[in-house]
Formats: C-alpha cells, sequence, structure tokens
C-alpha cells in the first residue's frame, strides 16, 4: 500500500472519517456545508441502516442520519458514497425509507420530517460529459416540481456531489465546502496537512487518517476495500473506453461510407465540369463567349480564361 492518507472514496475510508462515534464532527462539519442554513446541525446520531433490500457493500458506505437543527428541528439525512452502476434508481430507492421509517402506529396525520439524499459521486453522469454547462457543476441540488418548474414537494431534497468536476487547487481553496471537497479527491494523494487545511477539524481527520496508525487488522479491512474500489472503478472506466472506440469505430466506419458517396458526388461533379470545358473549348472558333457560357453553363470568366490561354 503506497501513500500516508486513506482514500476517502473507499467503502472502509468513508466510514473511517465519517460513519465512527469518534468521527461525528467531521461528519457536521461537512454536512453543514451543503444543507440550508435552517437546517445546520446541532446534534446528530446514527440509524440503524440495515434496510431491507441493502446489499452489504451498500450498508458500509450508506448512512442514515438523525439530525437537529438548533431551533430544535428534526429531519433525515442519508449518506451515502454513490456506486455508478444505477445511481439514480438506487437513489431514489433509498430515499424511501427513511420517509416510510416515520411511519406511526395509531392515527397518524401524516406529516413527515424533511429529508435530504446526499450522493458523493466519484464519476460524472453519462448525459453530462459533452454538457459543457454540466461539467463546470459539482453540487447538485434536486426536488420533486411541476410542470411550471415550481416545487411541489419541499421535504424531499437530492443533493448530488460530482467531484470529478472540482478542480481547485490548494491555492485556490476559499470556502470550507472547497476544503472538504479537495479532501475528497485529494487526500490519498497527500503527504502533510496542507496549509489551507489547518482547521482543527481537519487536523482531527489527518490523525484519523493515517495508514501507519491503522492496526494489522483495519490495513487489511482497507486494502481489501482499496482493490474494490480500483477493481470497480476500473471496470467502468474501461467500459467507457471501449463504448467511446466502439463509437469512433462506428463514426469511421460511416463516415467512410458517406465520404464514398460524398466521393462519388463529387466525382460526377468534377466530371460534368471537364466534360463541360473540353466542350466551350471546341466552340471557341464558331461562338462568342457569352453564347458558349449559356451552352455550357460554364462562367463567362471561365470561357474568356479559355480563350487567352490559346
Amino acid at each position: 500500500m503506497k501513500g500516508k492518507y486513506i482514500n476517502l472514496f473507499t467503502d472502509f475510508g468513508f466510514k473511517k472519517i465519517f460513519g465512527e462515534e469518534e468521527s461525528k464532527e467531521n461528519l457536521i462539519s461537512f454536512l453543514n456545508t451543503l444543507l440550508p442554513e435552517h437546517h445546520h446541525i446541532e446534534e446528530l446520531s446514527f440509524s440503524n441502516n440495515e434496510q431491507q433490500g441493502a446489499s452489504i457493500l451498500d450498508r458500509k458506505a450508506i448512512f442514515d442520519l438523525n439530525c437537529k437543527s438548533s431551533s430544535g428541528e428534526y429531519f433525515i439525512v442519508e449518506l451515502q458514497k454513490a456506486k455508478q452502476n444505477f445511481f439514480k434508481d438506487r437513489s431514489v430507492f433509498y430515499a424511501t425509507f427513511p420517509l416510510q421509517q416515520q411511519a406511526k402506529s395509531g392515527d397518524w396525520d401524516f406529516r413527515l420530517a424533511a429529508v435530504y439524499m446526499i450522493g458523493i459521486l466519484d464519476f460524472v453522469f453519462d448525459e453530462d460529459r459533452n454538457n459543457r454547462e454540466a461539467s463546470k457543476e459539482v453540487v447538485h441540488r434536486v426536488q420533486l416540481k411541476n410542470q411550471h418548474n415550481q416545487v411541489f414537494y419541499d421535504k424531499l431534497t437530492f443533493i448530488y456531489l460530482t467531484l470529478p468536476n472540482f478542480i481547485k487547487t490548494e491555492q485556490e481553496l476559499e470556502t470550507l465546502q472547497d476544503k472538504w471537497f479537495y479532501l475528497f479527491r485529494h487526500l490519498h494523494e497527500l503527504e502533510q496537512v496542507p496549509e489551507r487545511l489547518q482547521e482543527l477539524v481537519f487536523k482531527r481527520l489527518f490523525e484519523l487518517a493515517q495508514l501507519a496508525k491503522f492496526s494489522q487488522e483495519e490495513r487489511n479491512a482497507y486494502e481489501s476495500s482499496l482493490k474494490y474500489y480500483r477493481d470497480l472503478k476500473n471496470v467502468i472506466d474501461t467500459a467507457h473506453y471501449e463504448g467511446k472506440e466502439l463509437g469512433r469505430k462506428e463514426g469511421r466506419i460511416e463516415g467512410m461510407q458517406e465520404g464514398k458517396i460524398e466521393g462519388r458526388k463529387e466525382g460526377r461533379i468534377e466530371g460534368k465540369k471537364e466534360s463541360a470545358l473540353e466542350i466551350a473549348s471546341n466552340l471557341l472558333s464558331l461562338m462568342d463567349d457569352k453564347t458558349i457560357a449559356v451552352m455550357t453553363g460554364l462562367d463567362i470568366k471561365i470561357i474568356e480564361k479559355l480563350r487567352h490561354s490559346r
């Protein structure tokens, strides 16, 4: 294992930094950069996320969080380190659990607490890859809206972080949110705590993330998680590459076919032009330039050049 610190995109690294009791301060600091001010977290507790239908791998990277704001309002955050395959389906599917779990027995008015579904992506949606504007967006907020683009239901919010789009350097980091995004992208590449990340929350994070301080059992678990992450990413990246290559190949074939058609078309045009020039040359001694131009369809200037070149 190379590197000094863990990779936050691995299931192990994600859980180590955000999913344990001793890392709650990291979680609150990070989430408060994404949530609206009235839902900034004052208190947080982990709930049981052994949801029906969740795979073992998903349960390692999805946290159900019971939160309370400074005003005392209760709300739920479901945080997930997103997997690329069927991500949107997964998000909607898992968002139903914190909604259904609020059901109460007996008489109940169906009033629900707000739910935030936050997905951390190390990939870009396929539909955004060739969209110049979308390629600049890191934070995507999605709510249910009607045909007039008005929010129909404001208690369910999806927040997706497309972290490959975050390209700021250490010197360009300004906000606390910038710093958290930078850590997701670069923690496993760093050798020391950067000057721009001297806040106490980050100093504690770097202590937690040091591979040298892991037990052998933790190192083994991390190595396994890192291998799984790399293998999965490699499979998906390879699929994208092969898809692009197939597209290029099909494009070249189609281009060649179109080229042949275009070539035949251009050939016919060129052939007609050469034939017209030959006819015009034969008529020079018999007719005036204007008449020859009308008969052959050639520009009169071409006829004049032909006559002067004789």
